[in-house]
């Protein structure tokens, strides 16, 4: 992977990270379009997904002072919404530490696949442009489903914004609130599997087919393309126009299907 095409998927991966349209899918679709279906597109995809997770740090970065502050001083609302997060993480961390290799063989430029995950994507959004009052909190029940809904986001076409903040409208979650818990509770997870990457890169870096510039570059572009992504996002979900994105997930999905079975 050159550091041009590092660049062209980095921008990809924070631009639609945070929309609700699937990076990973977008990343492979890219790799596919770029020629680097046989490149380690998991590590890429890792590196750039742990970028845009530091965008969100930056972006949310009083709720996280003031979760933190909580936190110490025990005040029992942030003790709650801690454990709440903490309890969506669960489902992924499993999937994650018991089908690593199983996750890691989806990321092969598999279009098809890609397409009809895609095509779910557009159906959880569509559903949650239809369904659900929007007035209510977070819950723990309501946290675990959600968490579950992120954990089948692993799948390279399933959005985990859009799933994530779909199952929350469609419980009946506040707009602003469904944003804010999605775009927080995957930060630990993705800090997480980004460091163990990591770490097996510098441990053999020739055997993961990709360079440290290219590395690097593909983080700043999703960092600084992630940062306005996500601001915006915060925005559509606040005026609820997930619907346009239902419409182009669905387009993208065929379009992805069709080149694969032509």
């Amino acid at each position: 992977m050159t550091w041009i095409e590092a660049l062209i998927l980095g921008v990809v991966q924070g631009l639609t990270e945070f929309l609700p349209v699937s990076s990973s899918g977008h990343l492979e679709i890219g790799a596919v379009l770029l020629g680097l279906q046989n490149s380690n597109n998991l590590l890429f995809a890792v590196v750039v997904h742990l970028a845009t997770a530091m965008s969100t740090v930056v972006v949310y970065r009083r709720d996280i002072s003031q979760l933190t502050l909580g936190l110490f001083s025990f005040k029992s609302n942030e003790w709650s919404f801690a454990l709440k997060i903490i309890l969506s993480m669960i489902p992924v961390a499993i999937i994650g530490l018991l089908w690593q290799d199983e996750i890691e063989a989806f990321f092969s430029g598999n279009l098809l696949l890609v397409g009809s995950m895609l095509l779910i994507t557009a159906i959880l959004l569509t559903m949650s442009h239809y369904f659900g009052k929007r007035e209510g909190e977070v819950t723990f029940l309501k946290a675990l489903i959600i968490g579950l809904a992120q954990a089948v986001a692993v799948l390279p076409g399933i959005s985990r914004s859009g799933a994530t903040i779909s199952t929350a409208l469609i419980l009946g979650v506040d707009r602003e609130k469904a944003a804010r818990f999605s775009f927080l509770m995957v930060l630990i997870p993705i800090m997480g599997a980004a460091m163990l990457k990591l770490k097996d890169y510098f441990e053999a870096p020739a055997a993961a087919g990709i360079s440290m510039l290219s590395l690097v570059i593909g983080f700043l572009a999703a960092f600084l393309s992630g940062y306005f992504a996500c601001r915006l996002m915060v925005r559509l979900v606040k005026k609820g126009s997930l619907i346009f994105f239902a419409i182009y997930c669905a387009l993208i999905g065929l379009v992805a299907i069709i080149s694969q079975l032509a």
